[in-house]
């Protein structure tokens, strides 16, 4: 089978691998598309992946769909269709074929669309976060409240339609990419703002009356972005952390003072991965598969899996939206 392998920092090549064998309680999936999560761009490019070279093939792949082709467990049967989520290190979705423990697997609706239906990863993660994020049963209901995005990738601009659907009255979000911020608008968010060209934290003030918004999410993954949001937070207001840590390890930059005046709660999230029942995900299927979330603007391109170093240096300059690989 071909798979795509990191064989340096920043460097992919497509080989030739055996297909692999099962054990019990996994699932063999002849994969359909793998998607690009800018987690895997920190893995590719910014030095996060610590093991040896050449990586596993197909890692860090872990946003995929594909079918059943043999199983030994129980809960799938050769045919099904299947969201393939797996744990950080057992990541194949660059691959033809996949051996996948039962547990990071879920069944797709019959008839589903599968191009479609690849979003509910991404989806679920940030479904996951939001309940960690705005939880109503300690922060209240979300309604005439205030919701405030830094970054409108796939995630940020999910995070605007699940604000949405939460309550929220007023949408704030922020990027740098004109072609992101004509989605955001499309989704409904009250106010979109370009940062090369105007402030984030300014914007939401002058959204807020000044205040600060009543919730900030961060899913950019800088230093500098992570500070914003605690500026742009109303007193006693809730941050989410979503992006990725900017550096591999070491300290980080941090203010420390604006965070004890203004006492904000800060969640962090990742790891949905190992959610019990995977709860999260199945969520984001039901929403993708009965309309009740917009995938349509995240479903190209799509490059040929001999392609993939192009792919992943074009997601990581941002040059078109959710970008995925063909795999079969």
């Amino acid at each position: 089978m071909r798979a795509v392998q990191l064989v340096a920092p920043g460097r992919l090549e497509t080989v030739e691998v055996p297909i692999p064998e099962i054990r019990d309680d996994e699932v063999l999936v002849r994969a359909h598309r793998g998607s690009i999560c800018g987690s895997d761009l920190h893995i590719i490019f910014d030095g996060f992946y610590r093991g040896e070279f050449p990586a596993p093939p197909g890692f860090p792949g872990h946003e995929g769909v594909g079918i059943v082709e043999e199983s030994r467990s129980p809960e799938f049967a050769p045919g099904d269709a299947v969201l393939i989520a797996p744990v950080p290190p057992d990541a194949r979705c660059f691959a033809e074929w996949q051996s996948v423990l039962h547990r990071s697997l879920v069944t797709l609706p019959e008839g589903g669309d599968l191009d479609r239906l690849l979003m509910a990863q991404q989806l679920g993660t940030t479904v996951y976060a939001m309940r960690r994020f705005w939880p109503q049963a300690i922060a209240g209901p979300a309604d005439g409240l205030t919701a405030a995005i830094c970054g409108a990738g796939s995630a940020g601009l999910f995070f605007a339609q699940l604000a949405r659907r939460a309550g929220f009255s007023t949408v704030v979000i922020a990027d740098k990419a004109p072609s992101r911020l004509r989605i955001a608008k499309e989704f409904g968010a009250d106010v979109v703002v370009d940062v090369t060209e105007g402030s984030f934290v300014e914007a939401v003030r002058d959204a807020t009356g000044g205040v600060g918004a009543d919730l900030v999410i961060e899913a950019v993954g800088y230093d500098e972005t992570r500070i914003q949001c605690l500026h742009a937070v109303r007193p006693r207001g809730r941050i989410g952390y979503f992006g990725f840590p900017e550096k591999p390890k070491g300290p980080t930059t941090w203010d420390y003072n604006e965070a004890w005046v203004k006492q904000p709660s800060i969640e962090h999230n990742h790891s949905t991965q190992i959610e019990p029942g995977l709860t999260a995900f199945r969520e984001a299927i039901d929403l993708i598969h009965t309309g009740g979330i917009d995938v349509s603007p995240f479903l190209d391109p799509i490059y040929p899996l001999e392609k993939a170093q192009e792919a992943m240096e074009a997601a990581r300059d941002q040059k078109g939206g959710k970008i995925a690989l063909a795999l079969n």
